[in-house]
């Protein structure tokens, strides 16, 4: 089954004020919400992988606070949210997502993969094609769409709907995810192909 993977679209990251702004990251917001709203008139679900920081999370020794359980800027926009949701946090038991639209996964590392109940999730699905989108292209966005391959999922990153902090590092990860057996493709190439 196909499977959309937004990756990351929360407000600390999107939005010019949150506590760790990728530059230019705002652009992306419209595209992921249509490509959101496309897979739920499909009947494909949405994995939302999302930051849920606690107050002195470890991962704060390297990069910003941001993304703290709770609050405002730990949310998603509300254009990319879909109903019905459920939440998988990140620890043992995954919760019934039968009926769900939007899954969303929660993290406190950079790989979504460090969410114990993420393979068993795939399983349930039946993930084997995955379109892959949303922040930060070379960090986030890249464990992402390889933990996918390495999963033996057919990987897609919509290269119009990510956005990345370095140019050359994100040029450099597409390139190795392309020589890796991933696909690139765009927002309008989803959508259009169905």
């Amino acid at each position: 089954m196909r499977v959309f993977f937004d990756v990351d679209t929360q407000v600390d990251f999107l939005d010019p004020n949150g506590a760790l702004y990728v530059p230019g990251a705002e652009a992306v917001v419209e595209r992921v919400a249509a490509l959101n709203h496309f897979a739920a008139s499909r009947g494909i679900p949405v994995i939302s992988t999302m930051d849920a920081h606690t107050e002195n999370d470890p991962e704060f020794r390297d990069w910003p606070r941001h993304c703290v359980a709770g609050t405002p800027g730990q949310q998603k926009p509300p254009s990319t949210l879909l109903e019905p949701r459920v939440v998988v946090r990140n620890e043992p038991g995954l919760p019934a997502t039968m009926g769900a639209q939007q899954i969303l996964l929660e993290k406190q590392a950079l790989d979504c993969f460090t969410n114990v109940n993420l393979p068993a999730l795939l399983d349930r699905l039946k993930a084997d094609r995955c379109v892959v989108y949303g922040v930060v292209t070379e960090i986030c966005v890249e464990r992402a769409a390889f933990g996918l391959l390495k999963a033996g999922c057919r990987v897609e990153i919509v290269t119009d709907a990510v956005k990345e902090l370095d140019p050359l590092a994100a040029a450099a990860t597409l390139k190795e995810f392309t020589a890796a057996g991933g696909i690139l493709t765009t927002t309008e190439q989803v959508i259009t192909a169905g």
